[in-house]
């Protein structure tokens, strides 16, 4: 029909356009954050891009759902404020109708949120906590840019030094200031190297000097040294820990049963199936109020999409704490909402056809 291919049209130009804000919005957010873990020592000055990003990748579901949300809720607010609906319902079609054109369009993007929740979230999950992990590896000292001031990963400690070598170990002119157990600590010397150690990794410094002030009794004590030795890094079997199960793919988390393994699956579930019950949701927030404007359709939709990513998260906790299990939250929380928004369609599509007056459209020239 004419109709179905102009609406899918006008759906199209509304998603692509969310589409380029959302992911505008999202890339601004995800790099002044990064930045600031860049600034904290945390990732890599270098990789910023790269981590940027995986993390745009790893929520492209939440905003293609949410494009394509209010892609839907701005096509038929139009729709409803042009009087095009009431054309519609007058050729005796209720809002059911709308589903077959919506969905035809909609397809294409409920499967690539499957796809990209269930293959793509992990993945780039997991390409993060790899970057973050071998920047991590590399110790304090090998993370510090060259006359700047850096803060440790842990955040107790600000290291200044001069590398001077080309080998990554070895620097002059170190400049340390922690604060640890109840005073602060300034440590200088001349040259400083890494020493790798069963224990981890050990800065050893040479001709220096160490200031510490005791912040309860206020006592300083200054001592000078000829060799000192600090712990920047822990050994790589102590460092390493085991993958968050946001990281682990789909299949490894059907393979573990434990409850945090489950409450991943919840989630990656709940963007898929959050896609197909907000399309529907879409066409019936439309209609409560035809009369309303757009902007009362959109931030009613906004809310709807809030709560209903709050109750995926609030699922996802329930099953972690062992409250529920992972059928029993994808049924409450999602198949009810299915069956709520089919009854609530069901109603609009029946009382459309039972009780608005069947209008008919004379052709023109006819008397």
């Amino acid at each position: 029909m004419l109709f179905h291919s102009s609406l899918r049209r006008e759906l199209a130009r509304s998603f692509l356009a969310m589409l380029v804000v959302l992911v505008t919005i999202v890339m601004t957010m995800i790099l002044i954050r990064t930045l600031g873990q860049a600034s904290r020592g945390r990732v890599d000055p270098s990789e910023v891009t790269l981590v940027m990003g995986y993390t745009v990748l790893g929520h492209l579901p939440t905003i293609l759902t949410l494009s394509l949300f209010v892609a839907v809720v701005g096509t038929l607010s139009r729709l409803y404020r042009d009087s095009e609906m009431a054309v519609w319902f007058a050729s005796g079609r209720g809002i059911g109708h709308f589903l077959r054109p919506m969905l035809s369009f909609a397809w294409p993007i409920l499967l690539a949120v499957t796809l990209l929740a269930l293959f793509a979230w992990p993945w780039s999950n997991a390409r993060i906590e790899d970057l973050k992990d071998r920047f991590e590896n590399r110790g304090d000292l090998e993370r510090i840019a060259p006359g700047k001031f850096q803060e440790s990963a842990g955040g107790r400690r600000v290291f200044f030094i001069d590398k001077d070598s080309p080998d990554a170990h070895t620097g002059s002119s170190v400049f340390i200031y922690a604060s640890e157990r109840g005073r602060d600590v300034v440590t200088s010397a001349r040259t400083g190297h890494i020493e790798v150690r069963p224990q981890g990794r050990f800065l050893l410094l040479e001709h220096g000097q160490q200031v510490e002030y005791q912040k309860n009794s206020g006592q300083v004590k200054i001592s000078d040294f000829s060799g000192y030795e600090i712990q920047v890094g822990e050994d790589q079997a102590q460092a390493t820990q085991a993958a968050p199960p946001k990281s682990l793919s789909t299949r490894e988390l059907l393979r573990d049963g434990s409850t945090a393994a489950q409450g991943e699956l919840a989630w990656r579930f709940g963007l898929a199936l959050a896609a197909v019950n907000l399309s529907l949701l879409a066409v019936l927030v439309s209609s409560s109020s035809p009369r309303a404007g757009r902007g009362a359709h959109l931030l009613l939709a906004l809310m709807t999409f809030v709560v209903y990513y709050n109750l995926i998260t609030l699922g996802q906790s329930w099953i972690v704490t062992g409250r529920y299990g992972l059928g029993q939250v994808l049924l409450l929380v999602h198949g009810g909402l299915f069956l709520a928004a089919c009854a609530g369609l069901w109603w609009r599509h029946v009382g459309a056809s039972l009780w608005l007056p069947h209008w008919r459209i004379w052709p023109l020239g006819r008397a």
